[in-house]
């Protein structure tokens, strides 16, 4: 079926862009066609072996006589830049040489003459040896037949509305398909109406605070509580739309939510603390409730891992224990892949119109494509069996990065590691910086603990601790036990 799919192209000849806007030049629109041509050669937009739409077609394209094709693909022809053959067409020469972005009026060299080699382009920057960095899943483990099978019936089954300007609260399909799992996955209480899909995390904060490109000036307003540690392109992304954030301490509780005051919301991260670790003890969590209630204000909870939990018993949204008060967001970035541009909002009412408005009329984020085959992943079950797998899968990683250190490095305390994609490791006071730099030039890319935290966090309410956080996701099953190694070798 390809096949014959590209011989009829062949016969009808590929769409080609010429510039003809000199035709009133030395020779008329035969020489403008034959300058174009050459020019498109020379430049590396028709490459070597490419072959041309017949005279007829590429005359009808161009409004002009099929003998003045036919003339300059001649002309070209025996100059070398083309060649002819019965049945095969017209092509591109084999042996033309391209000089890309050279700059227009140069002499240029004969096809078929000498010419000293270009310069070869400069390779692209390898990536670190070992990638110990958090945030990222293993992307080799992409379920790429599962995806691939929901594509297929989604494609299927779509209705053609579907094909056209995309709902700026998402497809239907998905926010359906979003409400059953979380509800029965992560204690989510909600309804289609009130989830809008989003393309992850950051994109759910320009569209709270006011920084969407399709949209208006955002739906809250700072000042925003936000753990003393957490991801400083998030502070520099509400910094940037003027958003104040205030830190809350944290200790082995979590966030110290009775410093909340006089702030309009909280961003937390309830169920894995990022990146310290450990859940928001019970008390805490109706105590944040309770302040949200008599203020009026709104968490907003980042439930970047909520799947993925070992050593203890599950631990449910935040937004279980109320509504209307509580933002949930989620994405399949931790999940799934970074790739895959898809979150999701649940929002209290009080929001919703609010949100789409700030979006837009129509969906310009979230592909809806991506969007159905996700539902379709959800809906059959193959979202629950790919979390599954993985779920046991970072749990061996992290078994084997825990060993390892009891091995090789048994004075480094490992903490963080009951759920998540990362661990923190804590390190001999002092050594942090130059721990990062020695790895660093051993190929290993990590990240020191200091790099998390809020610069406006008092000493005096938290202590200034020297750690990594290291990622235990993002190597392939077959570098992880290099990566482990090379590790324990860095470390004080």
């Amino acid at each position: 079926m390809a096949k014959s799919w590209v011989n009829h192209a062949e016969r009808i000849g590929a769409d080609l862009h010429l510039d003809l806007s000199e035709p009133s030049g030395p020779g008329g629109r035969r020489a403008a066609l034959t300058r174009a041509l050459r020019e498109a050669v020379r430049s590396g937009r028709l490459a070597p072996g490419t072959r041309l739409p017949p005279y007829r077609s590429l005359a009808a394209d161009l409004g002009i006589a099929r003998n003045t094709v036919a003339d300059a693909y001649s002309e070209l022809v025996a100059e070398g830049w083309l060649t002819a053959r019965q049945g095969s067409g017209t092509q591109v020469a084999m042996g033309v040489a391209h000089t890309p972005f050279r700059h227009r009026g140069k002499a240029e060299p004969p096809p078929g003459s000498r010419q000293a080699a270009p310069p070869e382009a400069p390779s692209r920057a390898r990536g670190p040896l070992h990638d110990l960095r958090q945030g990222a899943p293993d992307a080799s483990s992409f379920p790429r037949t599962a995806w691939l099978a929901s594509c297929r019936r989604a494609l299927q089954r779509a209705p053609s509305e579907a094909f056209g300007p995309g709902d700026p609260a998402g497809r239907v399909e998905l926010r359906e398909a979003l409400t059953e799992y979380l509800a029965r996955a992560r204690g989510v209480r909600t309804e289609p109406d009130r989830i809008v899909i989003c393309s992850g995390f950051a994109h759910a904060l320009r569209l709270l605070f006011g920084q969407d490109k399709g949209g208006g000036g955002g739906v809250l307003r700072g000042p925003l509580a936000v753990e003393a540690y957490g991801l400083g392109f998030h502070r520099e992304l509400l910094a940037a739309g003027g958003v104040r954030t205030v830190p809350l301490p944290l200790d082995e509780h979590g966030a110290r939510v009775e410093r909340l005051t006089r702030e309009r919301a909280v961003l937390l991260t309830p169920a894995h603390q990022f990146p310290t670790g450990g859940p928001l003890h019970p008390e805490r969590r109706a105590a944040v409730v309770d302040w949200a209630r008599a203020r009026g204000g709104v968490i907003l909870e980042d439930d970047y891992d909520g799947e993925f939990r070992y050593d203890r018993k599950p631990v449910g949204a935040l937004q279980g224990l109320d509504p209307e008060h509580v933002i949930f967001i989620g994405s399949v970035s931790k999940s799934l892949s970074p790739a895959v541009r898809l979150g999701w909002m649940v929002l209290p009412e009080r929001y919703v119109g609010d949100v789409l408005a700030v979006k837009g009329e129509r969906e310009a984020w979230a592909s809806v494509l991506d969007q159905l085959s996700l539902a379709d992943l959800v809906a059959s079950g193959a979202y629950d069996r790919h979390v599954r797998k993985m779920r046991q899968r970072y749990r061996s990683r992290r078994d084997r990065l825990v060993a390892a250190l009891a091995a090789h490095a048994p004075h480094i305390e490992v903490t963080g590691v009951a759920a998540g994609l990362h661990a923190v490791l804590r390190l001999p006071p002092g050594t942090e910086r130059a721990t990062v730099e020695a790895a660093a030039g051993q190929g290993i890319a990590l990240e020191g603990l200091a790099e998390f935290r809020h610069p406006q966090v008092a000493e005096a309410d938290m202590p200034v601790r020297d750690g990594l956080v290291v990622g235990c996701a993002t190597p392939s099953e077959h570098a992880y036990g290099a990566a482990l190694e090379a590790l324990c070798g860095a470390l004080p």
